[in-house]
């Protein structure tokens, strides 16, 4: 049953009217009382694997020199093991591919100029600007050092592959002492730099990414990892940095090669060891830029070898390779030496310098890196690598003379001795 409605006697019928209210049209801001809550670490989700991504590269970004580098090589797994002196056929542009170096032919500028009055520095010395007593002086030393290890070839015979390493490397040692001990009067460095023999060299990168075809990670994307371990003969170390080549961002022609293929077809093999980086001297050690690296070319990968198995083309290749793969494994320790790596790349470029000969020939290169970020997107920079082909010192010996002496590569390598001479 319907129940009556009474209205107000001044409402009339059918209009009613209503209570409007102004209301605050602004909410109420509360600050928050808890933190954020963060996605769990341990958690098998993309916003948990960004999150431990983001927490590493913030714990390396913040870690002193030592600790970055420890930080960097914890993670033990499978790695690409360069060889810098290899078999592999045309090695040279897959090595430029791993280390995004594009090798430019010829030397640097400072080093081709003409004798004269606006010479760079390092022709402004003695034995390359003409004083003939300076220069007979280093002439007769090298020939000393030729006649001396060809005494004892003559002497004994060596063991089996150990021709190289019992007489060209002592050949070698006595030769890069003695000079460098003689042109120490001309270089402020060299007077305050250290010598190395046998030296160790590490480093350690990844450049690119791979799918892991099997296994309980099968499916992940993973980084390609690479290692070199190199031992050059001897090497020098100064405590300042060679100049650079060519300024950091200047726009080069050479490109970098493209390699698309896996680097198992080089061949390369995976290995599982420690994972290293090290110059040849510690984080505390005064000397610790590079200036120029000594390379003996062995037995088994010498000149005469390449020409049995009638491959004489890749007799330079091969020194193109080994020059790429130890310069970049050098330089890029002491850049990590300094605190760069690869998500803080490099304010400024770090430059050294190799020598590679088998006792006869002699073949020089300069190397500049200019990135450690090695990923192509977004990161125009490219290392470069100078470097000559084969220079052959003399021609043979005989009657206890050196015949055919090429005073051309002997101011070479003075002048790669005298680079950077100044001390700052």
């Amino acid at each position: 049953m319907a129940t009556c409605t009474r209205l107000a006697p001044l409402t009339k019928r059918g209009v009613i009217s209503r209570c409007k209210r102004n209301l605050h049209s602004d909410t109420l801001k509360f600050e928050p009382v808890y933190p954020v809550i963060q996605p769990s670490k341990t958690a098998k989700s993309k916003a948990a694997k960004r999150q431990r991504e983001e927490d590493y590269l913030n714990e390396v970004r913040s870690a002193t020199v030592q600790d970055k580098i420890r930080l960097l090589t914890k993670i033990q797994r499978r790695k690409y093991v360069l060889y810098p002196q290899t078999f592999a056929l045309n090695a040279d542009k897959w090595y430029q591919h791993f280390t995004k170096t594009a090798y430019l032919p010829g030397l640097p500028d400072k080093f081709s100029v003409e004798l004269g009055e606006n010479s760079s520095e390092i022709f402004q010395v003695a034995p390359v600007n003409g004083d003939d007593k300076a220069f007979s002086d280093l002439r007769s030393l090298l020939c000393d050092s030729i006649l001396q290890e060809y005494f004892y070839l003559k002497k004994t015979k060596p063991f089996l592959q150990k021709e190289q390493q019992t007489f060209a490397s002592p050949f070698l040692r006595n030769l890069v002492s003695g000079i460098t001990s003689a042109l120490a009067k001309y270089s402020p460095l060299l007077k305050v730099s250290c010598l190395d023999f046998n030296p160790q060299v590490n480093f350690y990168w990844t450049r690119g990414e791979r799918t892991i075809p099997r296994g309980h990670r099968s499916g992940r994307t993973e980084p390609v990892r690479f290692q070199i371990d190199d031992k050059p003969n001897c090497l020098i170390r100064v405590p300042q940095q060679l100049p650079e080549m060519v300024p950091l961002w200047t726009e080069i022609s050479a490109e970098v090669p493209e390699i698309r293929y896996a680097p198992d077809l080089l061949p390369l093999y995976r290995r599982q060891y420690d994972n290293r980086i090290f110059t040849g001297s510690k984080l505390a050690d005064p000397c610790s830029y590079g200036h120029t690296q000594f390379h003996l070319v062995m037995d088994r990968f010498h000149r005469r070898n390449f020409s049995k198995a009638n491959l004489v083309d890749q007799i330079e290749v091969h020194l193109r390779a080994n020059a790429v793969a130890s310069l970049f494994a050098w330089t890029g320790a002491q850049a990590m030496y300094q605190g760069f790596w690869s998500h803080e790349d490099l304010t400024r470029p770090f430059v050294s310098q190799a020598i590679i000969t088998d006792g006869q020939h002699f073949s020089f290169f300069c190397y500049q890196l200019n990135t450690l970020a090695l990923n192509d997107s977004g990161n125009p920079r490219k290392n470069l690598c100078w470097g000559t082909e084969s220079m052959r010192l003399y021609e043979a010996i005989k009657d206890g003379n050196v015949i055919g002496l090429d005073d051309n590569v002997l101011k070479l390598l003075v002048k790669f001795l005298l680079n950077g001479a100044k001390l700052v």
